[in-house]
């Protein structure tokens, strides 16, 4: 018998989970693995009107993989990062315009670290309007290929920069802003990452600076076009959201970008990380 009632979303990607409380979540031992498992089936796992209060957000997390706590001091409880376009409550408020765009977490790390395993996000505070939260399934994307692609595709390697994220939300950057950018290392993936599960899913979004030895013009239109093909609405799901719901994802092969909203909007979430131990290769 499953441990977990799931209703699919969409047929690619997206799934509600019923019946779980806080309680069990952050109690139940043998609970962690079967979220794991729906994770991977699913690539987005939604908890309706859960509620889930900041402390029990990571103690669930902690269950899923270590927590990443770089950015403590950000709220009052470790592992928890306020994700809102409000500078008094998250000074680095300005960079998170650059997530109205498709990314993938992690490809741009400081060091050698692997992108981020999974993702939770709980409402706090909602939009008015826009705000919603989008998924596209790139291990559906890339299966969509032809295999004359596959093997095309299979050689390439991108190069993914801070600088090529956030230029999209600034177009017109100071020196001063450029050199903030810049001082981030830049990181060459493969386009097509081979997971140790033998599943292969695409390594796009707003990172992706340059195709490796194709012309710069050429190389763009082609990220430009492949982004296109992993987002078609068929392969999305979009969450509305309301307060007390917690959304987990895959990041390692999933998309994912939130739509844009007013900038003055009191739209709160409350992000824990897991980390990753799989490298993009």
């Amino acid at each position: 018998m499953s441990l977990l009632t799931i209703n699919k979303l969409t047929e690619s990607v997206g799934a509600e989970v019923v019946g779980v409380d806080p309680d069990r979540l952050v109690n139940d031992d043998s609970l962690a693995d079967a979220v794991l498992d729906a994770l991977e089936d699913n690539g987005v796992l939604v908890f309706p009107n859960l509620h889930l209060d900041p402390e029990a957000q990571v103690a669930f997390c902690t269950r899923l993989g270590e927590v990443d706590h770089s950015s403590d001091g950000h709220h009052p409880v470790a592992g928890i990062y306020p994700i809102t376009l409000d500078k008094s409550k998250n000074a680095s408020a300005a960079y998170l315009r650059a997530t109205f765009d498709w990314h993938i977490d992690g490809c741009t790390p400081t060091g050698d670290e692997c992108p981020q395993k999974a993702t939770v996000l709980s409402a706090v505070q909602v939009a008015e309007r826009g705000g919603e939260t989008e998924f596209a399934n790139s291990y559906a994307a890339y299966e969509a290929f032809s295999d004359e692609d596959k093997a095309r595709f299979a050689k390439l390697r991108v190069v993914h920069s801070l600088e090529a994220s956030q230029s999209r939300v600034n177009p017109d950057p100071s020196a001063e802003q450029l050199r903030r950018w810049r001082s981030r290392p830049t990181h060459e993936h493969p386009l097509v990452w081979t997971h140790r599960s033998g599943r292969r899913s695409l390594v796009l979004g707003a990172s992706a600076h340059y195709v490796v030895g194709m012309d710069r013009d050429e190389g763009q239109a082609l990220l430009a076009e492949l982004l296109d093909r992993a987002t078609q609405p068929h392969l999305v799901y979009s969450h509305r959201w309301s307060v007390g719901d917690t959304v987990i994802w895959d990041n390692n092969g999933v998309l994912h970008r939130a739509a844009p909203y007013d900038p003055d909007s009191p739209r709160e979430m409350l992000r824990t990380t897991v980390l990753g131990d799989e490298p993009i290769q």
